[in-house]
This record gives C-alpha cells, sequence and structure tokens, in this order.
C-alpha cells in the first residue's frame, strides 16, 4: 500500500500550527503568556443569543438531524441582513447557504468547483485556508498580491496572459486577513467588469465586515450592479458576534455556485446543531447593540496596541479595519525572519504572534498582531517587547517613558 497520500503530499508544514503548539506547552507549563496570535475573540455573545441557544436545546425534538443549507429562517435572516446592511436583495431558497464557519463553507465549495487541472487566483499573503482548501481539492494556485492598487490589476491580466490553462476563479478577501487592508466600492466595481469579461468566478470572504474603524462601512461585492452573476460572498457571525466557537457563517450570492455547494455539502453533514441555527436568527433579527460595541471595542485596542507598542520601539501601522494589526518586523531584527522572531518573542518576552510567512511567503518579514486581549494586557505586552528589544540591543525611543499603567 502506498505510504504517501496524494493531497496530504500537497500541504506544506502549517507554520502556525508550530507557534500555536509551542504556546500551548508554555501555558501548560505554567507560564502566563499574552496570546496576540489567534484571532480568537476573548468575549461572550449577546446574552439573548445565548438564552435562545438554551431555550431551543430543551426541546425534546431539536436534537435530531438539522438541514445541511441551514434551516429557512436563518436563510431569511441572513438575506435580512444583506437587505439592511448592503441594500443587497437575496433569495433565501436559491442565493443563501448556511455554512459551519467560512472555513468550512470555502473548503466545501473548493470540493465542489474545482479539481486537477483549476487555476485558482488567490491573493499571497492570505488566510491559508483561501489557499490551501483549493490544493486540496486538487487545483494549482497563482499567487496575486493583497494591495487594492493598479499593480493588483496588472498582476490579474498577467495572470490570465500567460497562466495555462487560463484561472477560472478569483478569491478576494477585504477586510484583509492578515493584512487589514481595505477597499471601496469602486474597486468591486471594476472588479466585477474584469471578471464578467474574463469569464472568472470571484468568491469574496467578508468575514471582518463589521470591523471597520474610520467611519466608512466595508461594501460587499454583491452591491455591486450584475456582481451575482458572478460572485459568491463568505461572511460569519464568528466576529461581529463573538460567535467564533459556534462555527456559523453563510455563503450568499451566485445561484450556480450556491447550488454546487449546497450539492456538495449534502453529502458531507447535515448542517449545524438546531439550537445553534435557533440563537444565529437571534443574534442577526435581535438587538444590534454589539455589532457597535464590538467595533469600538477592537478600535480602542488598535489605538492602545499601536501607542504602546510605538513607544515600546516597535512601529506598528494602524489597521484600518478587522482585529489584527499586520506589522513588519522591528528593522534591526528583521534578518531573524518571522517565524523565529515569532519563536523568540514567546520565549522571552511571554508575547505570541503570527509568523506572517505562514500567510505565504510575501508574508516574511511580517507577523499578525491578533487584537484579542484587553487594554491591560496589551500595555503590559509591550512592557515585554520593550524589554525583549533591549535584550537584542534595539535602542528603543522611548527608554525614558513608562508604557501605559
Amino acid at each position: 500500500m502506498s505510504e504517501e497520500f496524494y493531497r496530504i503530499k500537497r500541504l506544506p508544514p502549517y507554520v502556525i500550527a508550530e507557534v500555536n503548539a509551542m504556546r500551548a506547552a508554555a501555558r501548560a507549563a505554567g507560564e502566563d503568556i499574552i496570546d496576540l496570535g489567534m484571532g480568537n475573540p476573548d468575549l461572550p455573545p449577546p446574552a439573548h443569543v445565548i438564552e435562545k441557544l438554551c431555550e431551543v436545546a430543551q426541546k425534546p425534538d431539536a436534537h435530531g438531524y438539522s438541514q445541511s443549507k441551514g434551516i429557512p429562517g436563518l436563510r431569511r435572516a441572513q438575506a435580512n441582513y444583506y437587505g439592511r446592511r448592503f441594500g443587497v436583495d437575496l433569495d433565501p431558497e436559491t442565493e443563501v447557504v448556511v455554512t459551519m464557519g467560512s472555513k468550512e463553507g470555502l473548503s466545501s465549495l473548493a470540493t465542489a468547483i474545482t479539481g486537477p487541472g483549476d487555476v485558482v487566483l488567490a491573493p499571497n499573503p492570505s488566510y491559508p485556508i483561501h489557499t490551501f482548501g483549493f490544493i486540496i481539492a486538487g487545483a494549482t494556485i497563482r499567487s496575486v498580491p493583497t494591495t487594492p492598487d493598479e499593480h493588483y490589476f496588472e498582476s490579474l491580466e498577467r495572470a490570465m496572459a500567460f497562466t495555462v490553462p487560463r484561472p477560472s476563479i478569483l478569491i478576494v478577501n477585504y477586510p484583509s486577513n492578515p493584512t487589514a487592508e481595505t477597499v471601496d466600492l469602486a474597486f468591486y466595481e471594476r472588479l466585477v467588469a474584469w471578471a464578467r469579461e474574463n469569464k472568472v468566478w470571484i468568491i469574496s470572504d467578508l468575514a471582518y465586515s463589521e470591523l471597520y474603524f474610520d467611519g466608512n462601512p466595508t461594501p460587499s461585492i454583491l452591491q455591486v450592479p450584475g456582481a451575482k452573476d458572478v460572485a459568491i460572498e463568505f461572511t460569519s457571525l464568528s466576529k461581529t458576534y463573538s460567535m467564533a466557537g459556534w462555527r456559523m457563517g453563510f455563503a450568499v450570492g451566485n445561484k450556480k455556485l450556491i447550488a454546487a455547494l449546497a450539492r456538495v455539502k449534502s453529502y458531507l453533514d447535515y448542517g449545524a446543531f438546531t439550537p445553534i441555527q435557533a440563537a444565529a436568527c437571534a443574534a442577526l433579527n435581535g438587538p444590534q447593540d454589539i455589532v457597535e460595541k464590538n467595533r469600538q471595542l477592537y478600535h480602542k485596542r488598535r489605538d492602545v496596541l499601536v501607542e504602546s507598542f510605538g513607544r515600546a520601539g516597535w512601529e506598528i501601522p494602524a489597521a484600518k479595519a478587522s482585529m489584527f494589526c499586520w506589522a513588519p518586523l522591528p528593522p534591526a531584527l528583521k534578518h531573524m525572519g518571522s517565524l523565529e522572531f515569532s519563536k523568540q518573542l514567546l520565549t522571552e518576552a511571554k508575547v505570541a504572534v503570527a509568523a506572517g510567512v505562514g500567510y505565504g511567503e510575501d508574508g516574511e518579514g511580517y507577523v499578525r498582531i491578533a487584537m484579542v486581549e484587553n487594554e491591560q494586557r496589551l500595555r503590559q505586552a509591550a512592557r515585554n517587547v520593550k524589554r525583549f528589544l533591549q535584550s537584542k540591543g534595539v535602542n528603543t525611543a522611548s527608554d525614558n517613558k513608562v508604557i501605559g499603567g
């Protein structure tokens, strides 16, 4: 028998998991690790959402198999959300599918629409599922940049001109994970026109739609007239409602892609636990205070992170959106590379971050910092970082300043 499996052979070591294992071992040994590595919200969902989960879970008939594409009420709730938030009309029956988080939805769609011989355009750096979901399905990845500028569209044109076979799918993710870059509606208008001209499907990951900080709400690609002819979009309750562990997401948009996703899912799963889906309805249909509250929370944490780390001697660019800052390595330590830097920061400063190289080769030289600890812990992390930098001989500009309280 073969000891090498086709899909496993196509997967490199998961760099992010290496640092995660080190963090877990340190915590198991009793060390106080400030975890800014994983994008794992540290606050609970709204009380009325938890109450709905408990209420429905007590019903005797709520514990059987659910519906793979989502219960009708939840699909309607998601369609209503798109109507309120983006002014986009969706048919809950043919243009909405409930997924077990965006990650499962993206991987199931990759299984549904790609195979060996297909070429997918994916951002580099990118969240791993954006590439490896399609690699697992057998497709080939051609990288394009994340920066939404003229160079981006030049890269798309080169990819179409010089790739054989021609790419059939483009993945976009704004606000970006890990880079936190954002786009406006004009960008999507140009992208949809390009996709229609080149007969390319667009897969948009909009998981951070509600975490924007500068007063400009994040747009949806589906706001562009005709976008549903070429695009499908994924969203999630994970960050908006602090429901990451509930694994509740959605795919909406093009009917053909939605049907393909729903068909594959019908073979793979029976859908999320019904009480969780009912609670997700309560999140979408109920009071929306938490959406603004979480936006303000991450905005404040961003400001504290940028200010305190800057005073510690590490300049961090201020993210415009998402729950992450995409930080270049301190210039004096750039030679370490992002993985070694992350390891030493963990072992010596007790601060966990995610190595940029784990998001693609163009992520080298950066780390992703998640704003998932409170302001006091962020300032504590900054103090630890300052001592770490000084131990490496870095001349911090704030030697005589106190970082936070």
